[in-house]
């Protein structure tokens, strides 16, 4: 059994990879969620010229795979931490180059783009972090543009296991004050089982 010490240590490095081991992490994650990105993209329906914003864009995976299957988007990844950022760079020079992508190291509950400049926000595998869900999702409406829409993945179990906390959040807290800030169909959609944890999103679209 590991030292509780060492298990805080481990636990942290998935909320905010450091370093090497954090780079490993960061790799790790992009095998481990390729199903969950796969599925997020395509609820997105992203319209020509969109703008995208992910959340806790990690090692630049879901960024990548977006700028491989579109050409006429651009993208913005955002990550507290600095030592993903640095990987998600590299995975995606040449679009940054072409000023077709954008990284940058921040926090949620204070997001540095204009109002109004988002078509797209996602985010997958953030939510148990979210310290503030009213701020973050009032940062998420305030740079949406009229019509732009949310997807946020997460897990909710495991097997026939459900986790009760993350669910009691959902339709506790987050559809509540998603749905006071205007928000218009906020719902829960099911996604595939990835490594037999139970894939979910929830969605919504600002009003026009």
């Amino acid at each position: 059994m590991l030292p509780q010490v060492f298990k805080n240590w481990v636990d942290s490095q998935y909320e905010n990879p450091r370093g090497p081991v954090g780079k490993y992490i960061g790799e790790k994650m992009v095998r481990q969620h390729r199903i969950e990105v796969e599925w997020t993209i395509e609820q997105l329906h992203m319209h020509a010229n969109a703008t995208v914003l992910e959340l806790g864009c990690g090692a630049g995976d879901a960024l990548s795979t977006i700028l491989q299957k579109r050409e006429d988007v651009n993208v913005i990844g955002l990550d507290r931490s600095k030592t993903l950022i640095a990987s998600a760079k590299k995975r995606n020079a040449v679009s940054i180059q072409r000023r077709r992508a954008r990284l940058m190291e921040g926090d949620f509950h204070q997001l540095a783009m204009t109002d109004a400049s988002i078509d797209h926000v996602f985010s997958i595998h953030t939510l148990y972090f979210w310290e503030d869900v009213t701020t973050i999702l009032s940062e998420i409406e305030r740079v949406l543009k009229p019509n732009g829409t949310f997807i946020i993945t997460y897990c909710d179990g495991k097997g026939d296991v459900q986790w009760d906390g993350i669910a009691k959040m959902i339709h506790e807290e987050f559809i509540p004050k998603a749905t006071n800030l205007g928000f218009q169909g906020v719902s829960i959609r099911r996604g595939p089982d990835s490594r037999d944890y139970r894939t979910v999103a929830v969605i919504g679209r600002k009003s026009g």
